[in-house]
């Protein structure tokens, strides 16, 4: 990246981007793309390719980088056909792979991102579980405790009716008939 020229990559561009947009290097969406670094520069300039820049590294919103080439390449083989030139198949043939590059990259990011969630649903799952679990526990300590507070609390009226009627007669028994 030396060698090229500056760009205003800014978070502007990545303002509308949701957290599952798949970002490529820039240097790799080039080799994927075929098309130059200043070229891919200017895409992103002009608001046809989204980016973001994070640690000086330039990365490329891989949907927005595919349909950026698509519409470029049918410009191209618009334009081409209207001047009624012959289309060289290698090129053809490299847009395809191009695009079709784009796209694995896109869809692995998705079954990617699938993944993480099924497993953070089932680490969730298994948290809710195990609480659960302390909740019941925790649960029947409680009425252990309180059936023991209740059986502490009837002791001790029995306790004081008995000391009450001892202490009665202790005192009825000390004074003068």
């Amino acid at each position: 990246m030396e060698n090229a020229p500056s760009t205003n990559v800014s978070n502007e561009n990545t303002s509308n981007i949701n957290s599952e947009t798949t970002w490529l290097i820039l240097e790799e969406f080039v080799k994927l793309s075929g098309l130059d670094e200043t070229k891919i520069l200017d895409l992103i300039n002009e608001g046809s390719i989204k980016s973001k820049k994070e640690d000086n590294k330039i990365f490329i919103d891989a949907t927005s980088g595919t349909s950026a080439l698509v519409k470029r390449v049918e410009s191209g083989l618009v334009s081409a056909d209207m001047s009624g030139k012959e289309l060289d198949p290698v090129f053809v043939e490299k847009t395809i792979s191009t695009i079709l590059g784009l796209h694995d990259k896109v869809v692995a990011a998705k079954d990617e991102t699938i993944s993480a969630f099924k497993n953070e649903n089932t680490f969730l799952k298994d948290a809710l579980i195990s609480m659960q679990e302390v909740y019941d526990d925790d649960k029947k300590t409680m009425e252990t405790l309180r059936a023991e507070l209740e059986r502490s609390r009837e002791e001790i009226e029995f306790m004081k009716r008995k000391y009450r009627l001892m202490w009665g007669k202790v005192s009825n028994m000390t004074e003068p008939k």
